[in-house]
């Protein structure tokens, strides 16, 4: 028996490769430049060790800087394991030494993939799934910094237009398109309603006359000019415009990650279940990369997705549950969001909710039982291929 495991050390310019057998010694301990003959070479050289018999690589990134290395494991139709980047710091304290080198680091991650049980192999999935992990993955990029940008803009409009800041949302198109043309209440206040108002309507803003009006009553509620308001309007003036590009791209994202998301095979089953859009949807088949084969039970998709509790019981204490500090955050944002908007748009979501609120539950914790049943009515759906219906089918006698 030559059974091999072995670990890989990712970086951006190397990796360090490193193989151990089944007792844990180590055949095999190398720095490989991160092109594809170095690569190569070092699959077949691990895969000519194991003579035959199976072969386990553990990493501990999935994507990004070993994605050439990944993709060549693929075409060799290797098992490769995921071992999180935490995981390895802790379990490091376990090792002889207190030295940190890359060849340490890939041992950890051979030896932890030898002798865990645990780990989560990475589904690689078909075209279709790795095309909309890159899709949302770029969202979330970009929504995450369009929030930094909003968060930039109500600052500095607060300190230059306080009134202005508190009567408009400036989340929505309308505000955002005022903001790029007017930012001061003595500019605002000099144009007046009129003239705003067809200003904004000329840029095709809904509800031009009643965003004019609100803006020029907050105009004339402030007369002072703060120090440096030019400088100030100049930067809320750039942010609008930034946050406007913001919402573009995104809209543009959007339509893309709804043309890949429809072309799967599981989409109209996923997006049948009330709560779920094409976005949604195309975070959940990344998560689990395309398809449910990863997953013994619905409770293992749940327990994946951080939404089914787990137990934190010592000595007389019995019956504490917690959130788990190992799950896919994105899978539960899909879960637990998705819960949300089903409370109002679908009668069985609605009841459940209540009944978990008259049973004494916060919010917060009638949302997370709802998702944690939603995972089962979704793991029946896709199991039977079949979509979601408001009342159940009929069942035939039999």
């Amino acid at each position: 028996m030559s059974r091999i495991w072995a670990g890989i050390d990712s970086g951006k310019g190397h990796h360090h490769g490193l193989a151990l057998d089944a007792e844990g010694n180590t055949r095999l301990s190398r720095r490989v430049v991160n092109d594809e003959p170095e690569l190569l070479q070092l699959i077949g050289d691990v895969l000519g060790m194991a003579a035959g018999d199976e072969v386990t690589w553990a990493i501990d990134i999935t994507g990004g800087e070993p994605a050439l290395l990944l993709a060549l494991l693929i075409a060799h139709g290797q098992k490769v394991l995921y071992i999180p980047g935490r995981l390895v710091n802790r379990a490091s304290d376990g090792y002889r030494g207190e030295g940190k080198t890359d060849a340490r680091d890939a041992y950890v991650i051979a030896d932890q993939a030898r002798m865990r049980r645990d780990l989560r192999p990475i589904n690689f999935g078909d075209e279709a799934t790795l095309e909309l992990k890159l899709l949302t993955g770029r969202r979330t990029d970009l929504v995450e910094d369009r929030t930094r940008t909003v968060n930039r803009l109500r600052g500095s409009l607060l300190s230059l237009f306080p009134a202005l800041e508190r009567d408009l949302d400036i989340t929505y198109v309308g505000p955002l398109k005022l903001l790029t043309g007017y930012q001061t209440p003595a500019a605002i206040r000099r144009t007046g309603i009129t003239r705003l108002a067809k200003w904004l309507a000329n840029r095709k803003v809904k509800n031009s006359r009643s965003l004019a009006e609100r803006a020029v009553e907050a105009a004339k509620r402030q007369q002072t000019s703060v120090p440096a308001e030019k400088t100030i309007a100049q930067l809320v003036r750039t942010l609008a415009e930034e946050v406007i590009a913001f919402n573009e791209r995104i809209g543009e994202i959007d339509g893309l990650i709804e043309e890949r998301f429809r072309s799967h095979e599981l989409a109209d089953i996923v997006q049948s279940l009330p709560g779920i859009g094409a976005v949604l949807g195309a975070e959940f088949l990344a998560a689990v990369g395309g398809n449910l084969d990863g997953f013994a039970s619905p409770d293992a998709l749940a327990a994946f997705a951080g939404v089914a509790p787990a137990p934190r019981d010592s000595g007389k204490v019995s019956g504490n549950l917690h959130r788990p500090s190992q799950y896919h955050r994105r899978l539960q944002r899909v879960f637990y969001t998705s819960a949300l908007v089903s409370i109002r748009c679908d009668p069985n979501s609605r009841q459940f909710y209540d009944r978990k609120r008259a049973e004494g539950k916060r919010h917060v914790q009638a949302v997370l039982a709802l998702a944690r049943r939603r995972v089962n009515v979704l793991w029946a759906l896709i199991r039977d291929r079949r979509c979601y219906e408001v009342a159940p089918p009929a069942v035939a006698p039999a």
